[in-house]
């Protein structure tokens, strides 16, 4: 019987001749029938490219029980009319979007046809952001509310229209796709692997440690290449950095959304020696130029160490005290708790990652489920919560802050030997597929690369976590005041740029 999946793990190269290929109708029936029922599995990524003159679809389902990825194909004829994914399952509901939006692929049953990112090279040009098809009602107790894509503060493009009666939100529709960055071509155009990498540390400016070290982990994958354990120390290490200090300044931004000037004085102020530290590493406050791939030019010493460890020496009393506070202040609480709620069956529905997941009871944790680096060396426990709402988005913030602290100086005990930057050849295999993992600070990043028959870079995907998770905002606001948006926005804090590839 041939084989319906092959079944890899995270970073692992394999040849694209061995994903099996099946036809549509099979390949829906696979995919879907993978998810179904199973809280454990989710897809982490399905795209499609051109291939032999027509379009070839590659689903990646994510089996965190098994530790595997489970990878299938289909081929199709371009401008296919095909039955959609996510007729069965809304895990797939952007997936296909951006699929449709790309090759002008038409689904007549997907609920929510509509584009995604209006990309400089969509398929239909003629589409154009300023006539994107809002969902409206035609009633005269409802009213419209419009906020954006110009923002007060320095944040990027995003339109919200909000659906009305009174102050009581009814409906959320999000529209991005206002930068055209063309990220994922460039990666194709550029050919310097130091270009490539700076395109990586690019594409969210909030996780550019996250991002890098997910093309650097798949792109020694992708050239069997070896790193030593410094490598996988200083990423670890870099990224639970980017986690305490994101978590901290979130934390801020919500005291301020609910005029507590205390918290976001103190939070703010905290987030400054953690993002200094990465500028006395690596010469960047966010750590761009730290994460290199096959090399790391900012070896981390001795002296770094203990620089850190006088930094969290001064660190924790005055944040766990901060926290404490707000954690027993009656009007933040009030404003915090069963505040943009979204249930479990709801996050399982969207398919969300991370935080957003995490938040309602579904533990996905790549750190985990399919370890990365060195965390397969650390008895990772996800942090879970069971409300759904801004109280349960803030508790986990502060959680992963004491156990990011736990787990980097659980690293200084014992630092590897850096060595010297070494000027290295990379060059990528050819016709390969991989997929790269990686537990950001906001969840879970993917990247997946395909190489040519003479090892030449043909697709690279990207998925910013917050490709999953903009719906939970939407369903978090519903029944809520218009008021309780700007908190409930802030305590999922999602990824403009990330999505805008």
């Amino acid at each position: 019987m041939p084989m319906k999946t092959i079944n890899i793990v995270n970073n692992q190269a394999i040849n694209i001749n061995d994903i099996p290929v099946h036809n549509y109708k099979l390949f829906t029936e696979l995919n879907t029938g993978l998810l179904a029922g199973n809280q454990s599995r989710h897809c982490v990524s399905y795209f499609g490219y051109p291939h032999d003159g027509k379009l070839k679809l590659i689903c990646g389902i994510a089996d965190d029980d098994m530790h595997q990825i489970l990878v299938s194909s289909s081929l199709v004829e371009m401008n296919a009319e095909l039955s959609s994914f996510t007729a069965l399952n809304h895990n797939f509901e952007k997936f296909e979007r951006e699929i449709h939006e790309n090759f002008g692929i038409n689904y007549p049953d997907h609920p929510w046809l509509k584009p995604l990112r209006y990309s400089s090279d969509r398929f239909n040009i003629k589409e154009k952001i300023e006539d994107y098809p809002f969902y409206s009602v035609d009633s005269e107790e409802l009213h419209e509310v419009g906020v954006g894509p110009i923002h007060a503060g320095i944040i990027e493009p995003g339109h919200f229209r909000f659906i009305c009666n009174g102050e009581q939100i009814m409906h959320l529709e999000i529209q991005l796709g206002y930068q055209h960055r063309g990220i994922e071509q460039l990666f194709i155009q550029k050919q310097k692997l130091l270009e490539r990498t700076t395109l990586a540390e690019n594409i969210a400016g909030d996780t550019v440690v996250g991002h890098t070290t997910a093309f650097a982990n798949l792109w020694e994958s992708l050239c069997d290449y070896t790193p030593d354990d410094s490598l996988h120390f200083a990423r670890m290490l870099a990224l639970e950095l980017e986690r305490i200090a994101i978590h901290t300044g979130d934390l801020a931004a919500v005291c301020a959304d609910i005029g507590y000037q205390l918290g976001n004085s103190v939070f703010g102020r905290l987030r400054t020696p953690i993002v200094n530290f990465m500028q006395e590493w690596g010469g960047n406050r966010l750590a761009k130029g730290l994460i290199r791939p096959g090399k790391i030019n900012y070896p981390f010493t001795i002296l770094h160490a203990n620089r850190l460890r006088d930094i969290f020496k001064a660190f924790e009393p005055d944040f766990f005290e901060m926290t404490q506070r707000l954690f027993n202040l009656p009007s933040a609480l009030s404003r915090m708790e069963k505040t943009g709620v979204v249930s479990n069956a709801e996050v399982l529905e969207i398919g969300t990652v991370g935080m957003a997941a995490r938040m309602s009871g579904l533990s996905r944790d790549i750190r985990l489920s399919h370890p990365h680096n060195l965390y397969n060396s650390i008895n990772h426990k996800p942090v879970i919560k069971r409300h759904g709402d801004v109280y349960s988005r803030v508790q986990i913030r502060r959680e992963e802050v004491r156990q990011s602290i736990s787990y980097i100086k659980g690293l200084l005990q014992t630092i590897p030997e850096f060595k010297g930057p070494e000027i290295l050849v990379l060059l990528p295999q050819p016709d390969k597929f991989i997929i790269s993992l990686v537990e950001g600070w906001r969840g879970e990043i993917c990247h997946c690369a395909i190489t040519d028959n003479a090892g030449k870079l043909i697709v690279y995907k990207i998925k910013d976590p917050s490709h999953h998770n903009w719906m939970a905002l939407a369903q978090a606001v519903r029944n809520n005041d218009i008021s309780d948006f700007p908190i409930c926005n802030k305590s999922f804090n999602l990824s403009y740029c990330g999505h805008d590839l």
